[in-house]
């Protein structure tokens, strides 16, 4: 006589288990798919970025002598160096918002400067028009184009993979900072400029001031800025300095860090 099997019974215990099993697996597909998202974006934002770097040229290394000529005093050959050379008119073709160009030794940032009708657009929209999270490296859009403000307020994305002002955290660490010097190239202007501040502020503090006067108010700020600093710097802005505020958000809505720089008197090519 043969005996019936038993049919197993599904218990809630089973039911639970496999109702969370399959959350499991919807929520690491979700998970899966922002990443992949994010890594795009990410990605076709360094792509273009890269891509407009083509129209920079870095100047070359001049070579210090030959063997067998004659040693000339340093102060005889002592030369001012050379910032990189921009094709703006080729940029221009491509967004006619372009002002310039930056270029942050210490961090390996090279970037061109944008001005918009306002501060949001470039937020969203990178130097070739894309939507796009990494958007641009833009001025304040109430800032004169040329640099010319007693503070000129520059902002920039910090990105987790580094690029756009990614790489401001690395200042938080003084051996990281391994030059003072910031590159502005303009279409009629290369200027050079030393870092003097390297702090965190608040999102809605003094340090976005502009000044339509080079007086004693903006005299004030500089000293604040300089008191400001995280790191102990050489350079120490006057009233008559031209200085450049550059601005990325720190992770907290309420603060950004900043890299401030005073503009060098030398005219450099």
């Amino acid at each position: 006589m043969s005996k019936k099997r038993k049919k197993n019974k599904r218990t809630f215990g089973d039911v639970v288990r496999d109702l969370l099993l399959l959350i499991a697996i919807v929520v690491f597909l979700f998970s899966s798919y922002q990443l992949y998202k994010i890594y795009r974006v990410y990605k076709e934002g360094q792509e273009e970025y890269d891509k407009i770097r083509e129209y920079v040229t870095e100047p070359e290394e001049e070579e210090t002598g030959t063997e067998g000529e004659a040693e000339v005093p340093k102060e005889e050959t002592k030369e001012l160096p050379k910032g990189p050379q921009i094709d703006f008119e080729g940029l221009k073709k491509i967004n006619p918002d372009v002002i310039g160009w930056l270029q942050i030794e210490t961090l390996d940032i090279s970037y061109p400067i944008v001005k918009g009708t306002d501060n949001e657009h470039y937020l969203h929209y990178t130097f070739e028009g894309q939507k796009n999270a990494v958007g641009a490296i833009f001025i304040d859009y109430t800032n004169s184009s040329n640099f010319e403000d007693c503070n000129t307020i520059i902002y920039g994305h910090n990105m987790k993979d580094g690029s756009m002002f990614g790489t401001f955290r690395k200042l938080h660490e003084k051996e990281n900072f391994t030059s003072p010097y910031v590159w502005i190239c303009t279409p009629e202007y290369t200027w050079r400029y030393e870092i003097f501040s390297v702090h965190t502020t608040s999102a809605s503090g003094d340090t976005y001031t502009l000044f339509s006067n080079a007086d004693q108010e903006f005299a004030q700020y500089l000293e604040e800025m300089k008191a400001a600093s995280e790191l102990t710097l050489d350079a120490v802005p006057s009233v008559e300095d031209k200085v450049i505020t550059m601005s990325t958000c720190t992770g907290d809505s309420s603060t950004r860090f900043v890299i401030q720089a005073k503009r060098l008197p030398e005219v450099y090519e």
